[in-house]
């Protein structure tokens, strides 16, 4: 979308180019892991990550198992923060309840349901592949 020469851009980051777009981003994404932290549910997820990626490369018999193990710990903080950021947004619209907000709201909280039972499978499976 080509922009009037007079007119401000509505976002500075989309006028941003090369190295500069990548450190501002970086930026934003720090700012987004400091807010997540600021959630009870994504700050539990993350202590137990920092116990967990690294059982992962003890557990791990493959370099596959490891990355499977540790994936799988990450994939819980992505959707943790991906379902704050539906939540808030739809917080943002308005407070009152709605059928479709509590829909988006429901829909995010079985992401991260469905990403916590992946986890659990696969550090299950690990763990039955080595000791059961």
């Amino acid at each position: 979308m080509k922009q009037h020469p007079y007119q401000e851009p509505v976002n500075a980051q989309k006028q941003r180019a090369g190295l500069s777009r990548i450190w501002h981003a970086l930026g934003y994404s720090l700012a987004g892991l400091r807010a997540g932290w600021g959630e009870t549910a994504f700050r539990q997820e993350a202590v137990a990550a920092l116990v967990l990626i690294p059982l992962a490369f003890w557990l791990g018999q493959t370099w596959v198992e490891t990355a499977l193990l540790a994936a799988s710990v990450v994939l819980v903080l992505v959707v943790e923060l991906l379902n704050t950021g539906i939540e808030t947004a739809i917080d943002r619209i308005g407070p009152e309840w709605h059928d479709l907000s509590k829909r988006a709201k429901d829909m995010g909280s079985a992401a991260v349901l469905l990403s916590l039972l992946t986890w659990a499978g696969v550090w299950l499976a690990a763990i039955w592949t080595r000791w059961g």
